[in-house]
């Protein structure tokens, strides 16, 4: 990030000749027409520091300026790792809407929550289990209200923007009901489900992604069809690792592998499939 400058116009005093004050320079006071005692100028340099070198500005002709590079990764919070050792990220907090659904244990939900809060979003949570998000929830921000924990159907329209989006998480067992409170822009929604239950085929095709832990073969046969997953895929998900998740839409999928960091091992323990 370069250092701020003074512009080369502004207002009078400022960078700018104005009238009345000939002869001024850029990035000068303006001149006295008397002269001063010697004394108040003094007073006015210690005031304002010594006068800086005048250069010539620095150039950069427009073919150069195209082979200036910077590169930049993805934006989101990190999963974890993916099968290449590389970084994996999720991008929660966008201008257009995103549901999420997550088949797994409250464990990786709540690594999500803490790592969505440290990137600056707001996290909501709906459940009927507060006993499991409350502690959370109270160590998550540190003395800030970033993670607050609503019984069901009671929370309250959030607000998102831009500069506060929010990250809603429903954890309302096999059978959410239909949410008050949806998708919007900067606001996700993640609904997590223990397993895949009757309402799964409404959930699965209202996702915009989708992450399931270790499940049973059967549910792995019934998800491989509606996600349109490969024989290797629906044969992996009954023995997936405990921080193991396939993240997948119907077109993409990559398996991410969650490391939690030595405070999130402290706060909520070490990782699990089951509650």
């Amino acid at each position: 990030m370069s250092a701020p400058t003074a512009p080369a116009t502004g207002r009078a005093g400022f960078g700018s000749a104005a009238p009345g004050f000939p002869g001024q320079r850029p990035g000068h006071l303006p001149r006295n027409p008397e002269p001063a005692p010697v004394e108040p100028q003094r007073r006015l340099r210690a005031a304002f520091g010594l006068l800086g070198p005048r250069r010539e500005r620095h150039l950069v002709d427009a073919e150069a300026l195209s082979r200036l590079t910077l590169p930049v990764g993805d934006d989101g919070l990190i999963l974890g790792i993916d099968g290449g050792n590389q970084t994996a990220v999720l991008g929660l907090c966008r201008p257009t809407r995103l549901d999420v659904v997550l088949v797994g244990g409250t464990w990786m939900a709540q690594v999500i929550a803490l790592r969505a809060a440290a990137t600056g979003a707001r996290v909501a949570v709906e459940t009927a289990r507060p006993q499991l998000w409350s502690p959370m929830a109270q160590a998550a921000g540190g003395g800030q209200q970033c993670v607050t924990v609503h019984p069901v159907g009671r929370m309250a329209p959030q607000g998102p923007s831009s500069s506060s989006p929010v990250l809603i998480i429903r954890d309302l067992g096999a059978r959410p009901p239909r949410g008050r409170i949806t998708a919007a822009p900067w606001q996700s929604v993640l609904t997590l489900v223990p397993y895949l239950g009757p309402t799964a085929p409404r959930l699965l095709s209202n996702a915009d992604i989708v992450g399931v832990q270790r499940i049973s073969p059967q549910e792995a046969a019934v998800l491989g069809k509606m996600m349109r997953l490969g024989r290797d895929d629906v044969a992996n998900l009954p023995s997936l690792s405990d921080n193991v998740a396939l993240w997948c839409t119907r077109k993409d999928r990559q398996y991410v592998m969650t490391q939690p960091t030595d405070a999130e091992s402290h706060l909520l323990g070490p990782a699990r499939r089951m509650d």
